[in-house]
């Protein structure tokens, strides 16, 4: 369990299927810390197993949380990357895989996020969704509590190359 709240240095990101939206961003950010798991649920459900995320009773979503260096990473760098790696105009699904814990949502940790996360989304769909006429649907809110999940979901995909990836998850443009 964890509570990053104020923590400008953690980035949260929910875009499917936590495995594939990992992956990508260590494929394009290999210095990036990442661990999977658990946020933005509901708070009187603590330490979620991945059996009950997947039932959908829970509210909480597959996230990927990140420890990111600004000097070398900025955290709009991060949210540009997150539009580009999966679809965002989907509501709870990534190609096949549905359910709330399928959602696309940005979950800040400061104010000063939130400000950026909805800075890049503008750009973003002004500039890659209005022309095709879609609009983003990914959520912006504060993070929940964090919750790590289990340990053979870590680094799923660098741990077994032939496992499922959302076809979702690669660059967009």
């Amino acid at each position: 369990m964890s509570d990053d709240s104020g923590n400008e240095n953690i980035a949260t990101f929910a875009a499917g299927c936590f495995w594939g939206v990992e992956h990508i961003f260590n494929k394009y950010f290999p210095d990036l810390k990442t661990s999977v798991g658990y946020s933005n649920g509901k708070e009187n459900i603590s330490n979620p197993s991945y059996r009950q995320v997947c039932s959908g009773t829970t509210e909480y979503a597959e996230a990927v949380r990140i420890e990111l260096d600004p000097a070398k990473t900025t955290y709009a760098q991060l949210v540009e990357h997150f539009y580009r790696t999966h679809d965002p105009t989907t509501v709870n699904r990534q190609g096949n895989d549905t359910g709330t814990q399928y959602r696309s949502g940005i979950y800040t940790h400061t104010d000063e996020q939130e400000k950026i996360a909805k800075e890049v989304t503008e750009r973003i769909q002004e500039k890659y969704f209005a022309p095709k006429g879609l609009t983003i649907t990914t959520e912006i809110i504060p993070a929940g509590t964090w919750y790590n999940a289990e340990e053979y979901h870590q680094k799923y995909l660098d741990n077994n190359p032939d496992g499922y990836q959302c076809p979702t998850h690669r660059l967009h443009w």
